[in-house]
């Protein structure tokens, strides 16, 4: 959350929005963008801002229940990587009323949409999730057996 929460608040600082510093030619670019819809500016509608705020403070909510509840060292650690991910773009949505985003790749010529370290955190805490349950599901039939 603190990375998250640092990274954008240099950029915002020292970019100006739009702005681009490439690091790696034809591969990977800082830039300063604004996000004012879901993932990948997708539903780019301020009138759903409240949507997107309750929905965010529903999944931190449930994340919370289960990072108190659980035990299991892999399940904490995707718990956790979506809280963060989670609490830092929330914190943009509720103070700023949009999420800045950063890190731009181009992937064997696709230009992949802009996004920050909360939304990294997003996606590896939910492959670690899915890890997880693969795993338990693995347990599961190793028992039967």
């Amino acid at each position: 959350l603190g990375v998250d929460l640092y990274s954008k608040a240099w950029i915002e600082t020292n970019l100006r929005l739009g702005e681009i510093i490439p690091v790696i030619s034809n591969f990977f670019e800082i830039t300063y963008l604004r996000n004012t819809g879901a993932a990948w500016s997708m539903f780019d509608a301020s009138w759903m801002r409240p949507i997107f705020l309750l929905i965010s403070a529903g999944v931190t909510l449930v994340g919370f229940y289960f990072f108190i509840k659980e035990r299991d060292t892999l399940l904490l650690w995707g718990i956790g990587l979506i809280l963060s991910g989670n609490l830092g773009n929330f914190y943009d949505r509720l103070t700023l009323g949009y999420v800045r985003d950063m890190l731009s790749f181009n992937i064997f010529g696709y230009d992949f949409p802009v996004f920050n370290v909360a939304d990294s955190c997003l996606v590896v805490g939910v492959g670690v999730l899915f890890l997880y349950m693969f795993l338990e599901e693995r347990k599961l039939k190793n028992n039967e057996a």
